[in-house]
């Protein structure tokens, strides 16, 4: 039999040129395994709607060429770019700053961390070990998907994060993440946030960029939370109208263990964030929301799997998109409970506003059952504004448009309101009345 040889675009032979030319650029390790990484995302390639996990978002379309690694910005640069950033600017909090995927320590709070915490930069673990670092990927699941690869393959900076046992951290940690330039760029990071039993700490995540710039940022956060431990997170994609944003968030749950996490987005013409818990001890708890507000030709894809292990396990699931232009709304969600996972408890729940008739929204709920005592359920639904509130609020003096932003920040609130920071919620809360008030 003749040998196969797969087509590769321009853009997948374009990364492993890249690859090959900075794979010694950056540290490495035993747990940066960054030629296994590339090999497998070699083998697989840039998913495709074949691909039934991408069925919806094609990225060997959307990456028609491959961005250069992003390099370390000037001192210059950095501030410049901080000065013009907004994503959760108001709160009190102990910053780490990225700018371009590298962290910026004259930019960053790194000397006025919380007690009972302990932050690493990524590039010095890596460079003089950390035993933090086996604790990278922490769910498989996120281990078996190429853009997770992707970003390990070309992993340039990040943090380890660790919380000690018993530590209640009140002030919350923001992560921002900022890019500039005037060429096209990609970036890699890497955040492990480790929290000991009976923690409890809050991150905060901004991703914010130029427009009229294909940049490419691909970020991950992996999460470790012990026993009867809190992690609670709160995230922003504003990127630039023209980027390519790839993410994952992966959480491991042991006994009693929670996790409360909510995505915003406004940004990139194509965005896809990938979600992977495993509820790896008994009766841990999870909230996953998700709020999508979208125009012009915007995709943004909500990926998530929930992967039940241990007996009575609550996880919680509430998307909202809102659709307007020609946009596309993607959510795709599975709930898997594992034969041991008796007393399960999941719901998941994907809800779309579409306000133009151009508009559409893919929805895809699983469930993959394999124990008898659970109560377990999905739903998906997508329509338009109700025309008889829309009418009664009219008839009350409200102009339509005014109408119409109360109704879709009424739609987006039940999502955003599970955020229990004060003003981490106002800001999200902000980012909604923006995006109404730029509509018109």
């Amino acid at each position: 039999m003749a040998d196969i040889t797969p087509l590769r675009t321009a853009a997948e032979t374009a990364l492993s040129k890249l690859f090959e030319a900075t794979k010694m650029k950056y540290p490495t390790g035993v747990s940066i395994a960054r030629e296994e990484a590339f090999r497998y995302f070699e083998a697989v390639g840039l998913p495709t709607r074949r691909v039934e996990a991408f069925k919806y978002t094609d990225l060997r379309s959307a990456f028609r060429d491959a961005a250069h690694p992003a390099e370390m910005p000037s001192s210059d640069t950095a501030k410049a770019a901080v000065e013009e950033a907004k994503g959760f600017a108001g709160i009190e909090a102990v910053r780490l700053t990225f700018v371009n995927g590298h962290l910026i320590a004259d930019q960053s709070d790194l000397g006025r961390i919380p007690a009972g915490i302990t932050v690493t930069p990524l590039n010095e673990a890596l460079t003089v070990g950390n035993a933090l670092l086996e604790k990278l990927t922490p769910v498989r699941q996120a281990s078996e998907n190429p853009i997770y690869q992707l970003n390990t393959a070309f992993l340039a900076d990040g943090a380890l994060i660790s919380v000690e046992a018993g530590a209640k951290v009140e002030t919350p940690l923001h992560l921002r993440f900022i890019g500039t330039g005037t060429e096209a760029y990609s970036t890699a990071t890497r955040v492990l946030v480790t929290l000991g039993e009976g923690a409890e700490a809050l991150v905060l995540e901004s991703h914010e960029g130029p427009d009229g710039i294909s940049y490419q940022p691909n970020d991950a956060m992996d999460v470790v939370v012990a026993d009867d431990a809190t992690f609670r997170h709160a995230r922003l994609n504003a990127e630039g109208r023209d980027a390519v944003a790839l993410s994952t968030l992966s959480v491991k749950l042991g006994a009693e263990a929670a996790v409360e996490t909510v995505n915003v987005v406004v940004g990139a013409v194509l965005s896809r964030h990938q979600v992977y818990l495993n509820f790896a001890g008994a009766d841990a708890r999870a909230v996953v929301n998700g709020a999508a507000m979208l125009n012009g030709k915007q995709l943004a894809d909500t990926t998530f799997l929930a992967d039940h292990a241990a007996t009575g396990g609550v996880s919680r699931e509430l998307f909202k998109t809102v659709v307007d232009g020609e946009a596309t709304g993607v959510f795709q969600g599975k709930i898997i409970v594992q034969q041991a996972a008796q007393q399960t408890d999941g719901k998941m729940m994907s809800a779309c506003l579409i306000l133009s008739d151009e508009g559409q929204m893919m929805n895809k709920p699983e469930l993959e059952i394999f124990a008898d005592d659970v109560a377990c359920g999905h739903g998906a639904t997508c329509g338009a504004l109700d025309e008889d509130l829309l009418f009664y609020l009219m008839q009350r003096g409200l102009p339509k448009a005014q109408a119409e932003s109360l109704l879709v920040q009424a739609f987006l609130g039940a999502a955003i309101e599970s955020v229990s920071h004060e003003g981490a919620r106002e800001a999200l809360v902000g980012t909604v009345e923006a995006w109404l008030a730029a509509r018109g």
